[in-house]
């Protein structure tokens, strides 16, 4: 690897982290990409029967995409390589009815998606982006992205001269001390369908948006995605967790040679548990490839010669807290992929498939790390059981270490998703 291989790779991650606000727009962004490179498109609602070998990709909820890679073999026989992600962060969601006016400000009612760690997201200059629903001038119900782009909002901490104990004990109550602050405003509530109306006419003055109805917008930060650190040893940014592995697993398919059925999965809903139409614990993998097959008898044949790669960020030992981790089993940076395991079956590698993982690693000639929570505290887990329990199919957890995950700037290392990338085109082009 150069260093010019290592810093146009990175160059990509951070334009795609920067360009990923919400989960819409890293799909947005991910199928920009496939589009480039010739993948086609398809409608969940239309007929794939007789589909014929070639690129493909698929969105649920325009959150989660499929893509895959379907040669002109016989998939019971050989099965599917699979690499799944998720494209959601922890994070401040608006609420439907958010207007707020205190002491002259405008402020938003919002609630906390997923484990967010609060703390982080006070003082920082916000911004706002998602999905919006609407009616056009011809009566027509659609549905837009939207990016406000620009520091709109903040959440101020309160001085350490009206709370001493702040560096103690300060907690923070998400229904009180989290709304931001908008802009100054009088004695008449402001509208923020209103406010969303605007900037869809701005971004798309061809809308014709009359009312806007709904909408799924959250708050994300907006400083961008950077390599940091005297030797540009580390990369920062938001929502490392997880679209750090969304950007490798699309950049592994479209760099494997297509000669073995590959295909990525970017679930939404991870931080929450899963369980939607659009999450891992809901029907949407078992959907596609239930398509792919001819008859369940060759699905389940599919299933049993496939492999399951589940990629999510791993803990890295923090220098300050190096007693929160394993003596034995602490990962660092730029150390190369983690495989992360877990007696009481939260992340879905057993011997067998950490094995393969690590012989595959050695193929293309990248370190391996192993994680492993300590004995004493609890653990998290990922869309691998989750997928593994489902549709039955060999899976094993590994991802990059990270430090600050589910805050709103999160740290990696600036080798270690290059390194992966390798390991995981090298899986797209391996037979199992």
């Amino acid at each position: 690897m150069t260093d010019t291989t290592l810093k146009t790779f990175n160059q990509r991650l951070c334009a795609f982290l920067d360009a990923s606000p919400t989960p819409f727009h890293a799909v947005k962004s991910m199928k920009t990409k496939l589009d480039v490179d010739g993948y086609i498109g398809l409608d969940e609602g239309s007929s794939w029967a007789g589909l014929a070998p070639g690129h493909y990709y698929v969105t649920r909820n325009d959150s989660s995409l499929i893509a895959f890679v379907l040669p002109d073999v016989d998939l019971a026989e050989v099965g599917f390589k699979l690499m799944g992600a998720h494209t959601d962060s922890p994070c401040l969601h608006v609420k439907p009815q958010p207007e707020k006016l205190t002491q002259g400000l405008c402020q938003l009612g919002v609630e906390v998606y997923g484990g967010a760690l609060l703390n982080p997201w006070f003082d920082r200059d916000l911004s706002m982006a998602g999905r919006v629903s609407y009616v056009d001038t011809n009566h027509a119900l659609k549905h837009d992205l939207v990016n406000f782009e620009k520091a709109i909002a903040m959440i101020p901490s309160l001085a350490v001269h009206l709370d001493p104990e702040a560096n103690k004990n300060r907690t923070v109550n998400a229904q009180q001390h989290l709304p931001p602050i908008l802009m100054q405003g009088d004695d008449k509530v402001f509208n923020f369908r209103t406010l969303l109306k605007q900037q869809l006419l701005s971004e798309s003055p061809e809308c014709g948006v009359a009312d806007v109805l709904d909408y799924e917008i959250s708050l994300y930060d907006t400083q961008g995605a950077a390599i940091t650190g005297l030797n540009s040893d580390f990369i920062s940014s938001a929502r490392l967790d997880n679209l750090l592995s969304c950007f490798v697993g699309l950049e592994s398919l479209l760099a494997s040679n297509d000669q073995q059925p590959s295909l990525l999965i970017c679930s939404d809903h991870e931080e929450v548990g899963s369980l939607s139409t659009s999450g891992a614990q809901g029907p949407f993998l078992e959907s596609v490839l239930l398509r792919l097959c001819d008859g369940h008898e060759n699905y389940h044949r599919m299933i049993q010669n496939s492999l399951l790669i589940s990629v999510d960020n791993a803990h890295a030992i923090h220098p300050n807290y190096a007693d929160k981790h394993d003596a034995e089993h602490g990962p660092k940076l730029n150390a190369g992929p983690v495989i992360k395991t877990n007696a009481n079956q939260r992340y879905a590698t057993n011997s067998e498939t950490s094995a393969y993982f690590r012989q595959l690693c050695a193929r293309v000639d990248v370190a391996v790390q192993d994680f492993v929570v300590r004995s004493d505290m609890g653990c998290g887990s990922t869309i691998g059981p989750i997928t593994a329990g489902g549709i039955g199919v060999k899976t094993l957890d590994v991802g990059l270490p990270s430090y600050a995950m589910h805050s709103i700037r999160e740290h990696a290392g600036s080798r270690d998703a290059h390194m992966l990338c390798q390991v995981m085109i090298q899986f797209y082009n391996d037979s199992i």
